[in-house]
Parts: structure tokens; sequence; C-alpha cells
């Protein structure tokens, strides 16, 4: 097997997909209701992941000799997996460090 061309397209697969799915999303997060309306852009960042995966997959497929189905499957596999790494770590990076605390209400007496 060409592991390093398995690996390569895999790793450039995971972060064109899930990294343009990502920029578009921290572009248009001003606010929440631009994501929750469904329109072209928004839908792309569901579609672009999933195509690099396929697209690394057949060409892995194609400039492989032997054992091609193997190798693509493998591809196709770890793209996803790396993808949704990368997903998680931007989660993780853009997320807020200190959580919102409620507003503090005044003492009332009872009694």
């Amino acid at each position: 097997m060409r592991l390093k061309l398995v690996m390569i397209v895999a790793l450039i697969a995971a972060l064109v997909g899930s990294g343009s799915s990502i920029a578009i999303i921290v572009t248009r997060s001003a606010s929440l209701r631009v994501l929750s309306s469904p329109d072209l852009v928004v839908t792309a960042t569901l579609v672009l992941p999933i195509a690099s995966v396929i697209l690394a997959a057949f060409f892995v497929y194609r400039h492989t000799a032997r054992r091609r189905r193997t190798q693509a499957l493998l591809t196709g596999v770890l793209a996803a997996f790396l993808s949704l790494g990368v997903f998680i770590l931007a989660s993780i990076l853009t997320s807020r460090n200190t959580p919102l605390q409620p507003h503090p209400t005044t003492p009332r007496n009872i009694g």
C-alpha cells in the first residue's frame, strides 16, 4: 500500500473540507439567526467536507495500482475522522473561556 499517499491525501482533504466549512461558519456567525436560515452558503458547510472526502477517496483510487478499494476506503475513513477532529478542535478553540454568569439578584428580606 502507498501509505504516504493515503495519509497526505486524507490530511489535505480533511483540512480543505472542514477548514472551508469552519471559515464559512466563523465569517457568517455574527448572529445565530443567519445560520438557522437555510441558504446556499449554509448548505455548503454540510456539503464541502463530504465532497472533499469523496474526492480524496476517488483520487487515491485512481492513482494506485494495487488494492485500490482498500486504499480508497482507508483514505475515506481517515479523512472523515480527521475532519471530525478538525471540527472538534475548532469548536474548542472558538468557544468561550468563561461561562456566562447569571445576573445577580438583590437579596430580599422575608418575614
